[in-house]
């Protein structure tokens, strides 16, 4: 039996490992989506069922649980075709056997000892274009899988140690961006490379037998520590439904239904009232779906270790046929916008049973905002540029205190690309970046603000797609706490502003030097009884500037 000290060391050694690798990658990355914004992650994979045994504490969370699947897929791939040896490294972004969507890549590398898997190391990461209708392939209006991004089933990308250079060839050729694609793919090689590099040396000093009792017990710790959390709740069933505002293609809300119901220290999450799959990109495979409640678990419950065992006293109830358990061809490529909103859900059925443990909702979208078009300078003359970003917004009021105010998404630990960069990389100039008054919900304890960012085109022509949510529905509070604002798109043509006839998804946007786009986000939903609300903690909003004249007096309405 492994003692305290030894447990509490190799943790921290594994998790550093996990650690480093996200760093690598980081810092070689060519796509600003991964270098500044850490869209990726890294992990450790059991070898016999691809469970998450550790994850970095950079990587985005959604990510981790998704890997699981990921990693079983590359897997059962390998095995009908010779199996994997040492050097061996498979990647893939099928969405509905890894998870996500198209554009994050998984690479999958085992690690051998003596001759036997010891388990898999893995990374995942958002590439800029792969492909499809729409440059970033945010396609609001696709489908089917394939309007979105080229679809690259696993395969081996490293044979032993060599790199497949047939298979690099046919990524390059399917993306508007070959040079960002192959840094991104050498960042997570090399990423992967350290790892397993890092864990020889750990596994050399320590001995295999002793780290896998660790990878053990570390989950074993996990699965009681959730089951005692669950098992402090009181039985029952608790309730809420939410809506996406339209699936990009039939202008109807689609419902995230969930019955959350706790009995003898077991919960179930049984979200089989949802909507069925729909005919636009705001599926999900039953994979993201799964990673979805992870996710949301690991915030109501964040001093539960970050591996498999968090699942391990939880069912998920899935129905086939959901737009949370979608098969190909449906598009999925919007899973962002769903997983939130299946957070959401999460977080108002907690609020019901443990309202100290929740928090209200948050602003529920990232706004995936792509502009394109081709240089016309001289020494640039058409050369092709794709500016991808997501943006920020408030998180909801909760026992504690207030939301954070332009935060991003509570599906990931991902950082808002710098507007800096974003100018140096593309012909765009942010004209305003600022927090959004009168944009949170609220309560005893208010949401965090939404924000406002407006962004001029530099170039001769544009081209603009937009994919959000929170357009019509707006993100809620919780016991007694009020709605946030709702979610604002707007872009300019001939001097005249304009709004999406969905609101919050558009393709195809045309655009000139000059003309703007604009994006209003949500805050968070409040918690709390807003007549609560300490006389000072209001008097300091309005001497911030958070809420406006016009806003006080419908506060106190």
């Amino acid at each position: 039996m492994l003692d305290p000290v030894t447990l509490a060391v190799l943790k921290g050694r594994l998790e550093q490992i996990a650690d480093e690798m996200d760093a690598t990658l980081y810092r070689s990355a060519f796509n600003p989506i991964i270098a500044e914004a850490h869209d990726a992650c890294h992990g450790m994979y059991d070898a016999k069922t691809g469970a998450t045994l550790i994850q970095g504490k950079s990587g985005l969370p959604v990510f981790v649980g998704a890997m699981a699947f990921a990693v079983k897929a590359a897997a059962n791939a390998a095995s009908g075709r010779g199996g994997m040896i040492d050097g061996d490294v498979w990647l893939f972004n099928d969405p509905y056997e890894g998870g996500t969507h198209a554009n994050d890549f998984k690479l999958v590398r085992p690690v051998f000892r003596n001759g036997q898997l010891f388990c898999f190391l893995a990374s995942a990461a958002h590439w800029h274009d792969v492909g499809g209708a729409v440059p970033g392939n945010y396609n609001p209006a696709a489908t089917e899988c394939w309007q979105e991004a080229v679809q690259i089933p696993p395969v081996r990308i490293v044979r032993a140690g060599t790199l497949d250079l047939d298979v690099l060839a046919i990524l390059k050729a399917n993306t508007r961006l070959p040079n960002s694609l192959w840094g991104d793919l050498n960042g997570q090689l090399a990423a992967l490379d350290l790892g397993a590099r890092r864990l020889d040396g750990l596994l050399d000093e320590y001995g295999d037998d002793t780290v896998l009792e660790t990878l053990d017990t570390l989950r074993e710790r996990a699965r009681r520590l959730m089951q005692n959390h669950i098992a402090a709740l009181p039985d029952g069933e608790y309730a809420f439904e939410d809506l996406l505002d339209n699936d990009g293609v039939h202008d109807k809300p689609l419902r995230i239904a969930l019955q959350l119901k706790i009995q003898s220290g077991r919960m179930v999450l049984d979200f089989s009232d949802t909507s069925p799959a729909c005919a636009g990109p705001v599926n999900i495979s039953r994979a993201t779906a799964i990673a979805a409640c992870y996710v949301a678990l690991k915030h109501l419950f964040p001093d539960v270790p970050a591996n498999a065992g968090v699942l391990d006293a939880v069912d998920v109830v899935l129905p086939d046929g959901l737009l949370i358990s979608a098969d190909r061809p449906r598009p999925v490529g919007g899973y962002t916008e769903t997983i939130l909103r299946m957070i959401d859900v999460v977080f108002c059925a907690m609020a019901q049973a443990a309202p100290e443990r929740a928090m209200a909702q948050a602003y529920g979208t990232i706004n995936a905002l792509s502009i394109a078009g081709y240089r016309s300078d001289t020494a640039r003359k058409g050369q092709r540029w794709v500016m991808f970003s997501f943006f920020g917004g408030g998180h909801g009021g909760h026992s504690d205190g207030d939301g954070l105010s332009h935060g991003n998404a509570p599906i990931s630990t991902a950082t808002i690309p710098p507007l800096e960069i974003l100018e140096a990389a593309y012909p765009v100039r942010f004209t305003q970046w600022a927090l959004r008054p009168d944009s949170a919900g609220d309560g005893m304890h208010r949401g965090g603000l939404g924000a406002i960012y407006e962004i001029e085109i530099l170039e001769e022509a544009a081209e603009a797609f937009i994919f959000g949510e929170r357009g019509r529905s707006a993100p809620k509070g919780i016991v007694g706490g009020g709605s946030a604002a709702l979610n604002v798109f707007r872009y300019q043509q001939d001097g005249e502003w304009c709004v999406p006839p969905m609101r919050s998804k558009m393709l195809g946007i045309q655009l000139k030097r000059g003309d703007r786009v604009r994006l209003e986000t949500p805050g968070g939903g409040g918690y709390g009884d807003p007549t609560r609300r300490a006389a000072a903690a209001r008097e300091h909003d309005r001497k911030m500037g958070y809420v406006s004249d016009k806003g006080l007096k419908e506060q106190s309405a």
